[in-house]
């Protein structure tokens, strides 16, 4: 199935029929990487899940996006797929994307499952020496990359070649405009969101999630009004696939139970 905003084509899935579950994956991830819980959630919900912009299927958006923009796709595919409101289940990314969702759109979400969220804005988070020395040389050396004494060809690909050396794995397979998206979804302060979430939120963390440390997740169940804390201990970010029977369980407890 497929759905167009501003001429950017965005793929989804949909199976199962009932109540609405919406599936948000994480960052490089695809509608791929909810097979299991599709699989198990649509013999009692109408599960959707779609491919963001720039991962998957879909295609790239048509200009940089932060994560409003991401925001707004979801709320504009969720109408046109003719889901009114659904739970949210969403991983990494997705969750900075359910987030946004939630509190811009709160008539489209009845409760949360944020599980590995990164929260920018929530905790200060200093950069270790190693990072920081890092990052000091790649801007350093970056801002001798210039055209004008290089020559566009030659300052081009000595930029790519920093990003090839300094950039994470994640970045350094982008294109150059999803490089931008990546920037921005980054950089977007998220905190300033949580006081307007009314959705029951049940959080579920790996205890070694390193991309988003678990002390998120306990500041998170502060913040928010209606939230709880589930944490799979010795898991890291992909603790939901890593515990998926327990994962699932918890899930279709807090989601189904009583319905």
């Amino acid at each position: 199935m497929e759905f167009e905003k501003n001429g950017c084509r965005i793929h989804y899935a949909q199976v199962g029929e009932g109540r609405d579950i919406v599936l948000l994956h994480g960052w490089g991830g695809c509608i791929d990487s909810w097979k299991p819980l599709m699989r198990d959630l649509q013999a009692h919900a109408r599960v959707s899940a779609l491919d963001f912009p720039g991962h998957g299927q879909s295609a790239e958006p048509p200009a940089p996006w932060d994560v409003s923009d991401f925001a707004q796709a979801t709320a504009e595919w969720m109408r046109a797929a003719g889901i009114e409101k659904a739970d949210v289940v969403a991983h990494s990314f997705g969750g900075r994307v359910a987030i946004v969702l939630a509190a811009e759109h709160p008539e489209l979400v009845g409760k949360l499952v944020l599980t590995g969220v990164p929260v920018p804005g929530l905790l200060e988070n200093r950069p270790n020496a190693k990072k920081r020395l890092r990052g000091f040389v790649y801007r350093t050396l970056r801002s001798l990359c210039s055209a004008r004494l290089l020559g566009a060809a030659r300052a081009a690909r000595l930029r790519e070649a920093l990003v090839q050396r300094f950039g994470s794995p994640d970045y350094r397979v982008l294109s150059p405009s999803m490089r931008q998206t990546f920037n921005r979804v980054i950089a977007q302060n998220l905190a300033v969101f949580l006081p307007k979430i009314r959705a029951a939120t049940l959080l579920i963390w790996g205890s070694e999630d390193t991309a988003a440390p678990l002390a998120i997740a306990r500041m998170l169940e502060k913040r928010l009004q209606d939230a709880g804390l589930v944490v799979f201990e010795g898991a890291d970010h992909f603790a939901y696939l890593r515990e998926y029977p327990r994962f699932y369980a918890i899930v279709q407890n807090f989601l189904l139970k009583g319905r």
